[in-house]
């Protein structure tokens, strides 16, 4: 499986892991009907790592309803790993709770180069997606 992600989401995703480089940082990406993604960057998730995967349930419930309100649905969670690899930690895997989306990992742990990688977690199991972007 592939995705095309458009150049300049990729790069705000960057920058929103590139903000607090030593915090884990996360959103959400919606794809209305023409294609167009937009991020909803959520900042606090390092606050309680052991209550929460990806959001704060405030903010996850606030960008969802968002989302449906413009007719949005779901495309993308992201989040960045300060420290390790863009690979799915043991954590992600047990906490992930949408098959339909694909996960986003970006790691700040290369030396001068971030590293962007995507994966659908299904029952479980963690299949990579490969990233291709357009302009």
């Amino acid at each position: 499986m592939h995705i095309a992600l458009p150049l300049k989401l990729t790069q705000q995703l960057l920058q929103h892991a590139q903000s607090t480089p030593n915090q884990e940082v996360c959103g959400i990406i919606s794809q209305q009907y023409d294609s167009v993604f937009h991020c909803y960057p959520i900042d606090n998730v390092a606050e309680q790592p052991e209550k929460y995967f990806l959001f704060d349930e405030k903010q996850h419930i606030a960008a969802v309803v968002t989302m449906r309100e413009q007719g949005q649905s779901l495309f993308a969670i992201y989040h960045s790993h300060p420290t390790a690899a863009a690979l799915p930690s043991s954590t992600d895997i047990a906490m992930s709770n949408d098959s339909n989306a694909v996960y986003l990992i970006i790691s700040l742990n290369t030396k001068g180069v971030l590293e962007l990688r995507g994966f659908k977690i299904v029952a479980e199991q963690v299949q990579e997606v490969t990233l291709t972007l357009f302009s």
